[in-house]
């Protein structure tokens, strides 16, 4: 099996990309499936983000409310970001799942392509836990544009968005220096999935190769 981190900075299109290498035979999570599973009242990490966080992250209902987690851990103009914090209660937890379930994936196909879509697995010290790492990359307005209709926000405070999340996260520059392979998503659809097909045949031709008592 074949342990592959899929990552990119924020509104780069990593889920698009994930989704064309399901389709062409990958096995795939991501990260933030994970922590939303992991969010659910009575679970440690939900008493976690309460006892750290207040009360005011919770909805009527008694569910975490994640835009407004999201909005009190990364802060804003007068408010320091509080993001560090957060990521010391979920990340270990998210990363002890995600481990799991690519042992699940090997068992079941030693030759698999087990990928992990995740934000921060640089930021968050995981990249050793994958044998190749895949960065998505695409232009600054882009993140904003595609934001803004993911959201529904005008271009500006997608913009005001962007940038606030991405200070959290290493810039692009960085995370390809720490790439195996860079898929740039600035184009178009097509000329992402070609990039794609390319990134994939190689992983296919080295999950053949990996050892099987990995």
């Amino acid at each position: 099996m074949l342990k592959v981190g899929l990552t990119g900075g924020i509104a780069a299109g990593k889920s698009v990309v994930g989704e064309m290498f399901v389709s062409l035979g990958a096995h795939l999570v991501q990260a933030d499936a994970i922590a939303h599973d992991l969010m659910q009242p009575g679970t440690e990490v939900y008493e976690d983000v309460v006892r750290h966080f207040g009360k005011q992250v919770l909805r009527r209902d008694g569910n975490i409310d994640r835009a407004r987690l999201a909005d009190i851990a990364f802060g804003s103009s007068g408010t320091p970001s509080r993001i560090t914090e957060l990521n010391r209660i979920v990340h270990p937890a998210v990363i002890r799942k995600q481990d799991q379930w690519m042992e699940e994936v090997g068992r079941g196909d030693p030759t698999a392509i087990a990928m992990v879509e995740a934000a921060l697995i640089l930021e968050a010290g995981a990249a050793k836990r994958f044998d190749k790492l895949v960065v998505v990359t695409c232009q600054s307005e882009q993140r904003a544009q595609r934001w803004a209709k993911r959201t529904n926000a005008d271009l500006e405070s997608a913009r005001i968005e962007v940038n606030r999340r991405m200070a959290a996260q290493l810039p692009d520059e960085e995370k390809i220096k720490a790439a195996n392979f860079v898929i740039n998503n600035s184009g178009s659809f097509d000329a992402t999935r070609k990039q794609v097909q390319q990134v994939f045949e190689r992983l296919r031709r080295l999950s053949l190769n990996v050892p099987k008592s990995r």
